[in-house]
């Protein structure tokens, strides 16, 4: 199982200089990727965690990471394809792919805020044949010469969209989504699937079974399909209902878990800890705290 790590793109940690020195703190403690996510604005009658309330754009955030690393990859957990259109995300996508050297993987979900999609004039809605539809757009504009899709949601007028992504047929995408149907649609047509925050050791090792069964079924092989999650990380007290939380013997250990449940990918996310990703956190202390916590979680070995 690689172990990966959460930029600080929310809260009292997300600075600029934060942002850079640990893109390449990361990357010198040999972890194997960074993840970013998405959150465009809260609106003033929702009841959400401190994580969601100061979010950085996240394609933005791993393009500065980009320009200061050189092999750790670069993904995002997850865009809400809705927002925008699959011609405009495939030449941001790939442009970070050429930007990063072939480094990016792209994260796709539907999105759940409901202020977001009426501040993006947005629907989720048909959810299934939204996602097919958009991705069949993006591998068309990252791959074929001349591209062209004809959907009832998306069309691509017959085009040519340059300079294509560094690695061959695009960024790898992966689905978001905790339903039967998108886990069975990530098995079954993506690179794999990206958990939520939410998700419990329970909910991935069960996600997993069903994402490589459709894979299967699909006839891929289901050993190559990926599974990423992310690892929300409290450090010190036990926390209830975190996985990862505890002593960083404890949180190791736990990681354990993930990997024996299948899971290929585990990023430690920190800004779902109050302490460092909350906008009313000490930036001095959230910074030393962060800064702790990715040293002693650094990827030597699993059971070392």
């Amino acid at each position: 199982m690689l172990i990966s790590f959460g930029l600080p793109v929310s809260g009292a940690w997300a600075t600029p200089a934060s942002l850079a020195g640990f893109a390449v703190r990361a990357e010198d403690l040999g972890y194997h990727g960074l993840w970013t996510f998405q959150r465009l604005l809260v609106g003033v009658e929702q009841d959400l965690a401190p994580v969601y309330r100061g979010v950085l754009d996240p394609l933005l955030a791993l393009t500065y990471a980009a320009a200061r690393t050189s092999v750790i990859r670069l993904g995002v957990a997850v865009i809400n394809l809705p927002f925008v259109s699959p011609a405009y995300l495939a030449k941001q996508a790939g442009t970070l792919d050429v930007l990063s050297g072939g480094r990016f993987d792209l994260g796709l979900g539907t999105g759940w805020s409901e202020p977001e999609f009426v501040a993006t004039g947005s629907d989720p809605h048909p959810r299934g044949r939204r996602i097919e539809e958009y991705l069949a757009a993006l591998r068309t504009l990252w791959q074929d010469r001349p591209a062209s899709f004809d959907g009832t949601l998306y069309r691509v007028p017959p085009s040519v969209m340059d300079p294509p992504p560094v690695q061959p047929g695009g960024p790898p995408v992966l689905l978001g989504g905790t339903a039967e149907a998108a886990l069975r649609r990530a098995g079954r047509i993506a690179a794999g699937w990206v958990s939520s925050s939410r998700a419990s050791l329970a909910d991935i090792r069960r996600g997993t079974e069903v994402v490589r069964a459709a894979a299967a079924a699909a006839g891929r092989d289901p050993d190559l399909v990926r599974i990423v999650v992310r690892g929300v990380v409290r450090a010190g007290e036990p926390v209830e209902g975190v996985a990862l939380s505890g002593d960083f013997a404890a949180i190791r250990d736990a990681a354990r878990g993930y990997q024996e449940a299948g899971v290929t990918e585990l990023f430690y996310d920190l800004n779902w800890d109050p302490l460092i990703g909350s906008p009313d956190a000490d930036p001095v202390l959230a910074t030393a705290r962060a800064e702790e916590i990715i040293t002693a979680l650094a990827p030597t070995r699993l059971d070392g």
